[in-house]
């Protein structure tokens, strides 16, 4: 199996002369595409395949896919893992994906979520913020369910996108509906048949409750009181904690579609941040001289950053943290409460910062020339223009606020908008690069924030543990490190999510006794980056800044909106 490359568009990765063992596949559904890796007992990539999946924005905030297309594409890049392997090795197959809510009718057939009546696109995704005066009124009510949530719903829940579907679509969509899934039920459901949900996505994403289950009287007050009456078959009443084995395992027509055995194990899913945090969290650290050697797993904080960012930390007792989600029992690893602290747009704040800038082209053109990426490249750009001085220093008078898309933690304030301060008249490619890089710093500011509020109100944090597109960026990382004065590790393995997938079909497999002892055998630590602390007292300095620039922000909404 050693072969690099495969004819059909899945990568092989060198897997060494091992002996026959059991394998594993992981498929994760993320925003804008499908991606599936062969994995083994020891948590290494075999094989990896990925298939771009269908968007359509028909009006400004509203995001929406197909889950037609999507299973597709679940069935194109799983067939690419298992080619050229014997099939029978194959013990487990487990599932995450983003937070979007998939609506079909009583016979399981796609309803439209749009004014086209467009039945293909049954999708809302989980970034669509069509529903804000939903989540307004929510909020309004104060219910005790809130409290889960930091105190504030975010709008990218789905008890605002199901209220907006009742009030909006009530004749061509919520009347006719007869399933309402989270994406990644829905693919556990398409595999095996049962339409049981996840712990997982219930409780983060639809005010379930693991010690009491629905809460009658927060549907009621906010006039869902449709699924009360129907003993919730609509949005789920048969509930198992992740990595749990489902029904009878894979069905014959889902084996035939997705080139696999029937029967085989299928554990019941994770969101997709839940995936990457699961698949980096439970590493063994030993050896790499690192403050959270011989502490309790408690004392870390995965980050699975990628289009948005999340900061998962995990307790033995809950712990309420304004503005950040949770805590949710066993959301994430069973036997933990889970915090879920997080930004709206980071990658693809990034991207927004950079391909908007007038010296965009010029870099693409550059890079393309050097066969790079435009990150690559910028990375050594600005390792060109620091001169003598640490590379953070470049943005000495040039500060961002990265809320472009809201607060979601700590402040949880959608109303909050991006700030740059500091702009001059250039416009060349040493300014993109500058820019770049306060964008980035500003993320980690963020990170920074949010850890503020988990250690106030009880974490203890000492490592982070980084996964997703953005970990692939070594100035990210240095900066995440030098702004927040944490060791951050990363994994052996880049696609830290497709690990955790796999480690759920793992567990369902039961291969493993429990999904912790899964986490310590198939996670393993890669690098490990540590902080620049000569250079703290300069970040210090940026933060108070930082501070200041959403002190300001609200001032001038505060004038603005004054008499």
């Amino acid at each position: 199996m050693s072969s690099a490359k495969r004819e059909s568009g899945g990568t092989m990765m060198p897997g060494g002369d091992q002996e026959p063992g059991s394998y594993y596949v992981g498929v994760d559904v993320g925003t804008g595409s499908v991606r599936a890796a062969l994995v083994d007992q020891r948590g290494i990539l075999l094989a990896f395949a990925d298939q771009p999946i269908k968007r359509w924005e028909p009006q400004f905030n509203h995001h929406e896919q197909s889950s037609e297309d999507i299973w597709a594409a679940c069935c194109v890049v799983t067939k690419k893992v298992v080619q050229g392997i014997d099939v029978n090795q194959i013990r487990g197959l487990g599932f995450d994906a983003t937070c979007s809510l998939v609506v079909l009718d009583k016979q399981f057939r796609p309803l439209p979520i749009n004014h086209e009546g467009d039945s293909r696109r049954n999708i809302i995704m989980w970034l669509d913020h069509r529903a804000i005066t939903q989540v307004h009124r929510i909020n309004e009510t104060k219910h005790s369910v809130l409290q889960c949530v930091g105190g504030v719903m975010s709008v990218e829940m789905q008890a605002p996108k199901l209220l907006w579907l009742k009030e909006n679509l009530r004749e061509t969509c919520w009347d006719k509906a007869g399933h309402f899934f989270d994406l990644p039920d829905f693919l556990s459901w398409k595999a095996t048949g049962v339409t049981a949900r996840s712990l997982c996505s219930l409780v983060c994403k639809w005010t379930y409750s693991a010690e009491k289950g629905w809460d009658d009287s927060f549907w009621k007050m906010i006039g869902l009181e449709d699924f009360v009456a129907d003993n919730y078959s609509k949005i789920g009443n048969q509930v198992l904690p992740p990595g749990a084995s489902l029904g009878n395992g894979l069905t014959p027509e889902a084996a035939k579609d997705l080139g696999l055995p029937v029967g085989i194990a299928v554990a019941a899913p994770l969101i997709d941040a839940h995936a990457g945090g699961l698949g980096v969290i439970g590493a063994d650290v030993r050896g790499h001289g690192l403050a959270c050697e011989g502490q309790p797993v408690t004392s870390r904080l995965a980050i699975i950053c990628g289009t948005s960012s999340c900061h998962m930390g995990i307790s033995k007792d809950p712990i309420f943290v304004p503005g950040v989600w949770g805590p949710y029992f066993s959301a994430m690893i069973p036997g933990f409460w889970l915090n879920e602290g997080g930004q709206s747009v980071t990658g693809k704040l990034i991207d927004h910062m950079v391909q908007g800038h007038a010296a965009f082209p010029e870099l693409k053109a550059k890079a393309t020339a050097r066969c790079q990426s435009v990150y690559a490249y910028l990375n050594s750009h600005l390792d060109l223009i620091k001169k003598a001085r640490p590379v953070g220093f470049l943005t000495v008078d040039l500060h961002v606020w990265p809320d472009f898309h809201g607060n979601r933690s700590p402040l949880a304030d959608l109303t909050l908008k991006g700030m740059v301060t500091g702009l001059k008249l250039s416009q060349d490619l040493d300014d993109l690069a500058i820019l770049y890089l306060a964008t980035v710093q500003a993320i980690a500011f963020g990170t920074r924030l949010i850890i503020e509020a988990m250690e106030a109100a009880g974490h203890s944090i000492s490592t982070l543990f980084l996964c997703g597109g953005l970990s692939k960026n070594p100035l990210f990382v240095q900066m995440h490190a030098d702004i927040t004065g944490m060791p951050v590790v990363l994994s052996q393995e880049v696609e830290s999510v497709l690990v955790g997938a796999a480690i759920l079909g793992a567990c369902a497999s039961g291969d493993f006794t429990s999904v912790q002892e899964a986490m310590a055998r198939m996670s393993k630590v890669g690098k490990v980056v540590f902080p620049r602390l000569e250079d703290k007292r300069y970040y210090d300095k940026k933060y108070q800044v930082f501070l200041k620039l959403v002190e300001h922000q609200k001032e001038y909404a505060a004038i603005m909106k004054g008499d």
